[in-house]
This record gives C-alpha cells, structure tokens and sequence, in this order.
C-alpha cells in the first residue's frame, strides 16, 4: 500500500516541518529545540519506508496493526500539521494582500495561524470518531428500482445488496460488527442477496475465520455474488502461479459459502414462467490499479434483447466504459468506492472527480446504483457509515 506511492507518502510527512522549520523554528529556536520537533518527522520517515519494504500491499492479519497504527499517526500528527501549514500560507497570503491595498509597511497579524490552531482538535475529533465509532455503525437504507421491462411476477420483489465486507479487518474483537451485518441483512427476509466484491482484504486466509457467519446468509432465491478487485490476489507478492491458485482458493470459498459467484456469466430466476436475468461481470477496473477482467460480451452471451438485466459488476466505473455502449443491461449494482468513507456535512470529496461514487445514476433506460459498502480495509468511516440496501423493484405501467 505504501509502496505503491512512497514518494507521494515521504512528501506527505517531510514537507510541513520543512514549512514550520522555515517560518518558526530557524531563526528564532535552539539547535536542540529544531531537533526535538524534527523527531516525529523522523520518526514518520523511517516508519514509512519500513511499511514500503513489506512485500504485500499490507501485512498479514497477526501484523495488520503495524499498518492501522501508521494511518491513525498520519491523522493525528500529519493532517493536523498540514492544515495548519496550509491555513497559515493562506493566512500570510490575505495579509500580504490587505498590506498592498491599504499602503501598509508593517506586517498585519496572520490570523490562518490561529485558524490552523483551532482545527487540530476538530481533525482530532473525526479521527477518533472515525476509529473507534464511525467504523462500527450500519444502515439499513431502502430503495425502489422502477421500470416497465420488469415482468409483472417480481413487482414487488425484495432484494438485498451488501459490497466491500473486507473481512479481514475483522478480528475477535470487532467480530461482531460483521455478525451484526448478516442477521440485518436476514432480517429483511429479502427474494435475493446480492454481494458486489471485496469480501476478502487480500487473501483467502482472511475469509476462513468467519465462514459460519457468511454461510448463514438466506433468501428465498439465494445469494448471488461476483469478485472485487481485492479478491483477485493482485496485492501479494506472489508469482502469477500462486495468484492464480489463491484466487482460485477465493472462489472456492464463495461457493462452499453457498453462494452462486458469477464470473462473467449469467443466470435465470423463474417466477410465474417469467424471469430476470442476473449477469456477474467480472471486476472491470483501469487495468493498471485494478484488474480489469471484465468480458460483458461472455456474461450476457446468449440473453435476449427482451430480457431484465439485473448486472452485477463491483467497480462502478465499468458502467459507462462497458454497459452503457452494450446498451442492454437495464439496472446495474456496483460498490467498490466505499463512499470514500468520509463525507462532511452530506458532501464527499470524491463528488469533485465527477465520476459515479454512490447512490443513483441513470442514462437513458439505463440505471446503476452504487452502495457505500459495509466494510473497509482501512477500519475508518466518518459520515459515509456502512450500509445495507433493500432494494425494491418495482414494474412501471406501461
């Protein structure tokens, strides 16, 4: 994880010393009081190339404190640091300003300082929350799927969608947390589950410790499923053979699991001698961050043009690269984006990519719906809490 973008992290835990070094330390501090606040720097330097030397994305389980230790460091003296920097430059910008435009000699008080001071307990806040609360909250949240090339024997038809469980951030003292997921979700006694991707973080081994608790999963029409790009084995560092054979050893779990994984295939239900087709494409990402393995012509080979499509692909970003040009899956569930797992106020950072992160999305009489996800890799949620969503779909007259 850290290795993928060491320079990108070093920069993030270097540069705002170097900016508080400048502006208030060299001139006006001691030698060993310039060392003594170079120390977390330090500090934060060695312990990022240590996590950039680690040969898997992230470390194993009986380790994976090692990496949740350096996150809450960065959030709890790294951001910190860095909005005071950043108020503070803007600070001495808007002075700098005001001095220019009223004919001042003297330099006005730089009140980004005193801004930057009041946010750190603020960032503070929803570090914590985020950790040790936010994390472990859920929703049950509804929503209504209309359309009229649904056939009349599933108006009303209750399906529930669950992505990114990442269980592996599970351990026996949050096991709990994933256990409350399952029984809400059976509690919606729902026609259909479906989960989009990421149940695992980045190997099999993460799943076997909660296989009673996923296998205790039931609807009426079972549970359907498809792989997310953390299912695929890619952030080991293993040769093609043994990512091969641990995805391999992922998709046989799903399926001892009970549920029906599709790779790039498709199926009928049945109800009243009409049905739907549910299509699992597998995950379609960049090809370069993410596996890009997704075949839509093999996934709905063979599906007639009248057909409901009810498509199952875990990242959203396939719709309009894939879907929508295919034009004939009608309604699409994707997760994968985690809603970021921060959101302030209603408003999510990743909304400024412009790129479909959650909630509803239509083109035409094509519609995709992408979930928050319950779970996450990095135990954090703040304002994007965890989700389940009943799913109703609804036939519209004609």
């Amino acid at each position: 994880m850290i290795a993928r973008d060491i320079i990108l992290f070093l920069l993030l835990n270097i540069l705002p010393f170097i900016y508080l070094d400048w502006r208030h330390l060299h001139k006006k501090s001691t030698w060993g009081k310039r060392l003594l606040c170079w120390l977390p720097c330090v500090a934060m330097t060695a312990y990022t190339v240590y996590l950039a030397i680690q040969p898997n994305f992230i470390p194993d389980n009986d380790r994976i404190f090692i990496l949740y230790g350096y996150l809450f460091l960065i959030g709890f003296i790294i951001a910190p640091i860095w909005i005071y920097c950043l108020c503070s430059i803007g600070g001495r910008s808007c002075s700098s300003l005001i001095r220019r435009f009223k004919g001042k000699n003297r330099a006005s008080r730089n009140y980004g300082n005193i801004l930057g001071l009041l946010l750190i307990p603020v960032i503070w806040f929803i570090l914590i929350w985020g950790s040790f609360v936010g994390f472990n909250k859920l929703e049950v949240n509804h929503t209504t799927y209309e359309s009229k090339d649904i056939p009349a024997a599933f108006d009303g038809y209750r399906i529930v969608l669950f992505s990114d469980a990442h269980v592996g951030s599970y351990m026996k003292h949050n096991e709990w947390v994933l256990q409350r997921a399952i029984d809400s979700i059976n509690a919606q006694q729902p026609d259909m589950i479906i989960f989009t991707g990421d149940l695992q973080n980045i190997q099999p081994k993460d799943i076997y410790p909660h296989m009673d608790v996923l296998s205790s999963l039931k609807a009426g029409d079972g549970v359907y499923s498809v792989l997310g790009n953390h299912d695929y084995a890619e952030y080991m560092d293993y040769d093609e053979t043994m990512k091969v054979a641990n995805t391999r050893e992922t998709i046989s779990l799903e399926r001892q699991l009970g549920w029906n994984l599709l790779l790039n295939e498709h199926c009928k239900i049945e109800h009243d001698n009409t049905h739907i087709v549910i299509a699992g494409m597998e995950n379609d990402g960049d090809g370069k961050r993410f596996p890009q393995k997704g075949d839509l012509k093999k996934t709905l080979d063979g599906v007639e043009d009248t057909d409901f499509i009810l498509m199952l692909e875990h990242d959203p970003s396939a719709w309009r690269r894939k879907i929508i040009p295919d034009g004939r899956a009608q309604l699409t569930l994707s997760g994968h984006t985690h809603k970021m797992q921060f959101s302030l106020f209603g408003w999510c950072p990743m909304s400024l990519s412009g790129k479909e992160f959650n909630g509803w999305y239509r083109e035409g009489r094509q519609s995709l719906f992408v979930t928050a996800g319950v779970g996450g890799l990095i135990p954090f949620r703040f304002g994007a809490t965890g989700e389940i969503v009943v799913l109703t779909l609804k036939k519209a007259k004609d």
